[in-house]
């Protein structure tokens, strides 16, 4: 196996420590549903990585990239499910009173956490313009998914720390305050990264 594991964690670091929609989904989530909502957060996350993995050693992505109407659709999805979801993460925070009890708030699903990633064109681009230039000259499933799986363990070492640090901070400040701050300033950036995507 000459997986390039030296080389891809400098390439991997500044993507996955970068706050982006994952960074915001598992912050929302960890104060809407606690340590549960921020695992569920983590692990449509990691199912969205492991899927741009094996997308990439069939060979799928090369072809979506390769075909502009395809692509161009994906791009549309992706930037339509990402406002959706910022638009969704501001009306939550919006919706959120002092009175909410805490039982109320609510957390990202790994479903919706799957699809902000798959449906991410710069999560498809990562795959396949950095990551497979560590994947070694045979390339193969296998050893996408190894990348895969240093990419899962490096972003959720860094988000459950995140989180942590925030699920303890709560615990001293207002957790409605907090979970309405969080919504709104999340949505917001959601929606800057999903403008953002649909410009480049």
């Amino acid at each position: 196996m000459d997986i390039n594991v030296a080389g891809f964690l400098p390439a991997l670091l500044p993507v996955a420590l970068s706050p982006g929609a994952s960074f915001t989904l598992v912050m929302s989530s960890a104060l809407g549903g606690g340590r549960r909502g921020l695992y569920k957060t983590l692990a449509g996350t990691a199912l969205g990585i492991f899927t741009h993995a094996l997308l990439l050693g069939l060979g799928v992505s090369a072809v979506i990239i390769a075909t502009p109407a395809m692509y161009g659709v994906l791009k549309i999805a992706g930037t339509a499910y990402l406002l959706w979801l910022g638009v969704m993460l501001i009306v939550s925070g919006i919706k959120t009173r002092h009175t909410t009890p805490l039982a109320q708030l609510t957390s990202v699903s790994v479903k919706q956490a799957w699809l902000a990633n798959v449906l991410n064109p710069k999560a498809i681009m990562f795959y396949l313009t950095v990551v497979s230039q560590f994947a070694g000259q045979e390339g193969g499933v296998s050893h996408f998914l190894a990348l895969a799986c240093i990419h899962v363990g490096v972003m959720s070492i860094w988000l459950i720390a995140i989180s942590h640090l925030l699920i303890f901070s709560a615990k001293k400040a207002n957790p409605v305050v907090l979970k309405k701050v969080v919504n709104l300033a999340g949505g917001l950036l959601l929606i800057i990264f999903s403008v953002h995507s649909a410009t480049q």
